[in-house]
């Protein structure tokens, strides 16, 4: 069978210089299908269930995603309305619930010319200037997080993927005394390696204690406060008591849990980890972003006294994802751990020479040039422009809870430390904490079907919570009095149709 036309024009590949003027034209047409298929939503979700959503896809797919035959142009615009029409609109002020900001545009288009030029930065030849951008990037970034010119750090798909590398060092670091873990592994150990945080750390700790072989029973959990930031004397009395065959690999700190925004002592927590001889990771996925702000750098006080940090800037920098930041206080953390050498991307005397790559920094090989995206966002915008997004949204989570502890049908759990805020609804007809429980839960489901507004759901102290995550620095005061009045209505509903 012939080759399709298609196929055969001279502007297929992206990195010609016709295939860069046909991107060009693409990303027009299909950013124009999308802005038409937007303009007919009318919230941040299709107003569909799951099942219908999924029953419209394969309509729209009758050969699935991997067609014999392809459809051209057509094919493409054809599915850029079909996504925006059915995906999330992150951009829409009543999108509330995870902490999945909408991306800006000067990334998103910088993102574009990454992709086109499809660098890799684990060897330099792979893509120079990415690699060059990178380093800058993190040297900038250890810079504001108060280290020294030690310090070194990379890029990572995530904060799960950050939080897993650092605990990977802290895993080789504590056990190298008496063992090379990276050659030997870990069977035979005659210790068991305990890792410590606050019972509301983020589950990716548990995840890398799993992966790394250490078991999820490795992860200690620590008691937190009225304030939901971890205790420092019950963290040193767990260290203090531990088992006799427990070695210490590192105490987690979190600036910024998931539900609460709430922040660890960073000093006092230091202090106690370097009392015991213990590395201290800073899992900043979320929190990471007040270096950014003037009005919110003093919450990361204490920062700086870490061996490691996570930050995540497709959090709290409006990135596309993903862009996730591992830093450390001394960069030779990777070379005992990700640390190596393959001939055919990173001899020795292309090292030498001047010729590395960023592979021996990395648990990837082939990872893309994320850097451009945030250089540029940075570059348009500066520090302080990121910064005043942040206080925005911080502005608008203050407003919320204000709004929530004024509302007769709404509770607030706990006042806000960044963007996110914990509440949840009161049923006029009923206390008993199962009902109440479920109507919350039953509402939420309801505005998703309806489409008019994503918000978050948790549980805390046994009891199921609602949860607005903002980090829309556009939306307004009135956005969030539109969410918590159909927060309302919803929950009415809800009581009406089960007769509670």
């Amino acid at each position: 069978m012939p080759v399709p036309p298609t196929l055969l024009e001279p502007d297929l590949l992206a990195a010609d210089p016709a295939g860069l003027a046909d991107v060009g034209r693409l990303v027009t047409e299909i950013t124009r299908e999308a802005a038409g298929a937007l303009r007919r939503r009318t919230g941040p979700l299709p107003a569909q269930t799951p099942r219908q959503l999924a029953a419209l896809v394969d309509r729209q797919l009758p050969d699935g995603p991997i067609p014999r035959h392809g459809g051209g142009r057509e094919a493409v615009l054809a599915l850029a309305r079909a996504y925006a029409a059915g995906t999330v609109d992150l951009a829409d002020p009543r999108a509330a619930a995870h902490l999945q900001p909408p991306s800006l545009s000067v990334a998103a288009a910088a993102d574009v010319l990454a992709s086109v030029f499809n660098a890799s930065v684990d060897t330099w030849d792979s893509g120079p200037y990415a690699v060059e951008l990178e380093r800058r990037l993190i040297t900038a970034l250890t810079d504001l997080a108060g280290y020294g010119p030690a310090a070194g750090g990379v890029l990572t798909p995530g904060g799960s993927a950050s939080n897993l590398q650092a605990l990977l060092i802290a895993r080789d670091t504590a056990l190298r005394p008496g063992r090379d873990v990276r050659a030997a592994g870990l069977s035979g150990l005659t210790v068991r390696p305990v890792l410590y945080c606050s019972e509301l750390a983020h589950f990716s700790m548990a995840r890398a204690a799993a992966l790394l072989g250490l078991g999820e029973d490795a992860v200690r959990p620590v008691a937190a406060d009225e304030h939901h930031r971890m205790r420092p004397e019950e963290l040193d009395r767990a260290l203090r008591t531990r088992a006799a065959d427990e070695l210490p690999i590192a105490v987690v700190a979190t600036a910024g849990t998931t539900d609460y925004g709430s922040i660890d002592p960073m000093p006092q927590l230091a202090a106690i980890a370097r009392d015991h001889g213990v590395r201290l990771h800073v899992d900043a996925a979320y929190g990471g972003g007040a270096l950014f702000s003037d009005r919110l750098r003093p919450l990361l006080d204490g920062i700086e006294l870490a061996d490691s940090i996570t930050i995540d800037l497709h959090k709290t920098a409006w990135q596309p994802a993903a862009a996730s930041a591992l830093l450390l206080r001394d960069r030779a953390g990777f070379t005992a751990t990700t640390g190596l050498r393959v001939a055919y991307l990173n001899p020795e005397d292309d090292g030498e020479a001047g010729y590395d790559g960023l592979l021996g920094h990395s648990l990837q090989t082939t990872r893309r040039a994320d850097a451009l995206k945030v250089a540029a966002t940075f570059l348009a915008l500066g520090r302080e422009g990121v910064g005043a997004m942040l206080d925005a949204c911080h502005d608008l989570a203050r407003h919320a809870a204000r709004s929530v502890a004024a509302h007769p049908r709404l509770e607030l759990t706990t006042e806000p430390v960044l963007t996110t805020v914990v509440f949840r609804y009161r049923p006029r007809t009923t206390t008993d904490p199962a009902a109440v429980d479920a109507i919350n839960g039953a509402l939420r489901r309801r505005l998703l079907r309806e489409g008019s507004a994503l918000i978050g759901r948790t549980e805390t102290e046994g009891a199921v919570q609602l949860k607005l995550t903002l980090l829309n620095p556009q939306a307004r005061t009135s956005d969030i009095e539109e969410m918590l009045a159909a927060v309302d209505a919803a929950g009415a509903a809800e009581e009406e149709q089960h007769h509670v």
